[in-house]
């Protein structure tokens, strides 16, 4: 089953899903050792190649998220005896999580273009620069990076606990949906 049903996700859904867990994840340690590197380290570059190309590619994943998830239903919620105030976190969490997903693909593309250069996705194509940039834009972008990068990562182990509560506490469907595609049509 590729697309969702109201009871379960699809294997595109749950594939998107994973894919971009694990690479925000790899995108955050390879951003917190990139920052620790200085100029005339061996892997600085490289690093921050990587990091760039890495980025956009979880940039062209999330946006095919985005219309998956426009062109697909919803499965309704596996934990029926959740509480109000359960269903509206969770809601709520989501929205963040797409929020700042957003918003830190916007500041790394800012702090990558500040000097007027495209951004070279493994060499294949650029991704070119603004015609214009502000002072100090990398140094703001970066902060503003660096806090998003943070927050993502923090909200993403929430929306991890949550679901290992669903799983272990309540245990209703939750978390075994994200792993595989219900039997049921």
């Amino acid at each position: 089953m590729l697309k969702n049903t109201t009871t379960s996700y699809g294997w595109v859904a749950i594939i998107i899903h994973w894919v971009m867990a694990l690479s925000i994840f790899g995108l955050f340690g390879l951003g917190l050792y990139m920052v620790e590197l200085t100029y005339y380290d061996a892997w600085y570059k490289g690093s921050l190649d990587l990091h760039k190309s890495l980025g956009i590619l979880v940039l062209l994943t999330f946006i095919a998220r985005l219309a998956w998830r426009m062109i697909n239903v919803n499965p309704d919620s596996a934990d029926v005896n959740a509480t109000k105030f359960e269903t509206k976190s969770a809601h709520w969490i989501h929205i963040a999580l797409y929020i700042l997903m957003a918003t830190l693909f916007v500041t790394g593309f800012l702090i990558s273009t500040a000097d007027g250069r495209a951004i070279a996705v493994f060499e294949i194509f650029s991704v070119p620069a603004l015609p214009f940039s502000v002072d100090n834009q990398e140094d703001i972008a970066g902060e503003i990076h660096e806090i998003l990068a943070w927050s993502l990562v923090i909200l993403a182990g929430v929306h991890g606990l949550a679901a290992l509560k669903h799983h272990f506490i309540n245990k209703n469907q939750t978390l075994v949906r994200m792993l595989k595609v219900s039997e049921d049509k």
